[in-house]
């Protein structure tokens, strides 16, 4: 879009008050490198500082242009403090006749939904219970060294290693849900600690750089299941064709990267089985050393170290490979099956700028409680209040799910909870859907 070369100079109303409107904003959306965005009927110009915002570059700049309240509520814990360091970036401010936000969104909800978070404070909800998260680390722990302990004991035969490999598996998987817990700044009042912890969680205990984490992850919560916004869809379309309108697309295009039409078979030849051992286990090390995350790949090494030191005395450099690859195969299959039960069955498409309430409620579904699901997903059975509210300890997730579902019922928005197997049968039905609508317009139209 370009711009009006008299929008540049905006109009200038009372002493040193300048006024905008909306059409001023989204045509500093990034397409012509600068970008403006709008908090609390504030506008910002963030072209300079989207390279120096903590968050990443990329998070903010998919705002540019944008009403950005409700995740700029939802994504920072000390707000005041954040709003004197944007002061400098402050431009001025919409037109009095000037909506709130764009007439994309759906004014009613987005009170309604502030409405809900207010209430949500007042209840005490996003407080963390502190003995939770200990008890959890602490389970964790615990079977991390009688994973260790059943080698020590019972040495190299099959079972002790299967048993050993099983439950490393599992000390991965639920490091990785405790690592979200604090990269969500979710654990702890102030930003520092669950920083530090974090890096001890996702570096010590799993091996991976939480820069790497929160650069992808926290683009994927600002617009989920949005192409080229979400690094999530990142497999569309070289590996998958993801979603009824992109599938459409991309066959009217005529192109053809995979045989789409039988992903939903091929996605557990190489979805869950080589996601984290072929992909994370090296990507994760060029992310680090590329965008020189020194104290990152200091936590990484420390991992390593640790294991080797552990491991190989126990079982030998060969039986200490296998017992990796073991475990981190085991690992990406619990990883894949449980974050993309909630997103791939969901709608996707191109970013419209909706509400937050309803870009985050096409994009997710729930699992149906029970003390397994919530176990083995990390509480992420209930990804849509955890979309929503994503400084949430996870604990209170339960608690806000009835006011979630009773705003959604009001406002006409489906509120899917599943069973767990049927949310794992629904990403490979969702992937056949897709392929053949991928076959039908790239045959036909």
């Amino acid at each position: 879009m370009a711009l009006d070369p008299k929008a540049s100079e905006p109009p200038v109303v009372g002493p040193g008050q300048r006024y905008f409107t909306w059409d001023e904003v989204a045509q500093r959306s990034g397409r012509e490198k600068e970008r403006w965005l709008v908090i609390d009927r504030k506008v910002y110009n963030i072209s300079e500082f989207v390279r120096r915002h903590p968050g990443g570059s990329r998070v903010i700049s998919h705002y540019a242009g944008q009403d950005a309240t409700d995740p700029f509520t939802a994504f920072h814990i000390n707000k005041t403090l954040v709003r004197k360091y944007m002061n400098s970036l402050l431009i001025g401010e919409l037109s009095p006749e000037q909506p709130s936000f764009e007439p994309t969104k759906n004014k009613e909800l987005v009170d309604e939904f502030r409405e809900l978070r207010a209430s949500v404070e007042q209840m005490g909800l996003m407080k963390p219970n502190l003995g939770f998260f200990l008890l959890y680390l602490l389970h964790i722990l615990l079977m991390d060294v009688i994973a260790w302990l059943i080698l020590w004991c019972f040495g190299m035969s099959l079972v002790p290693f299967l048993l050993s490999a099983v439950l490393l598996s599992a000390v991965q998987a639920q490091a990785g849900w405790l690592q979200h817990d604090f990269g969500h700044l979710s654990v702890f009042s102030t930003s520092k600690w669950n920083h530090l912890i974090h890096h001890f969680v996702i570096g010590h205990l799993k091996g991976a750089p939480a820069s790497w984490w929160n650069h992808m992850h926290f683009q994927h919560h600002a617009k989920p299941n949005c192409f080229r916004k979400d690094p999530d869809l990142n497999m569309h379309p070289f590996f998958f064709t993801l979603g009824k309108i992109l599938s459409v697309e991309l066959g009217k295009q005529k192109k053809k990267y995979m045989p789409y039409n039988h992903q939903h078979k091929y996605f557990c030849l190489i979805g869950p089985p080589a996601l984290v051992i072929f992909y994370f286990q090296w990507y994760i090390f060029y992310f680090a050393v590329q965008r020189k995350k020194w104290v990152d790949l200091a936590w990484m090494l420390s991992f390593y170290t640790r294991m080797v030191l552990t491991y190989v005395p126990l079982v030998g450099l060969k039986g200490f490979l296998g017992l990796f690859l073991l475990v981190r195969f085991l690992e990406s299959h619990w990883f894949v099956w449980v974050t993309q039960m909630n997103h791939i069955p969901m709608h996707i498409e191109y970013d419209q700028n909706k509400d937050w309430v309803s870009t985050q409620l096409q994009a997710t579904c729930n699992v149906h409680k029970s003390f397994f699901n919530d176990w083995f997903s990390g509480h992420l059975n209930f990804q849509i209040e955890h979309h929503l509210f994503p400084m949430m300890p996870r604990h209170n997730y339960h608690k806000v799910a009835p006011l979630v579902r009773s705003l959604c019922t009001k406002h006409g928005i489906e509120y899917r909870s599943k069973t767990l197997l049927s949310a794992f049968a629904d990403i490979v039905y969702s992937l056949k859907e897709s392929g053949q609508l991928w076959l039908d317009a790239y045959l036909h139209q």
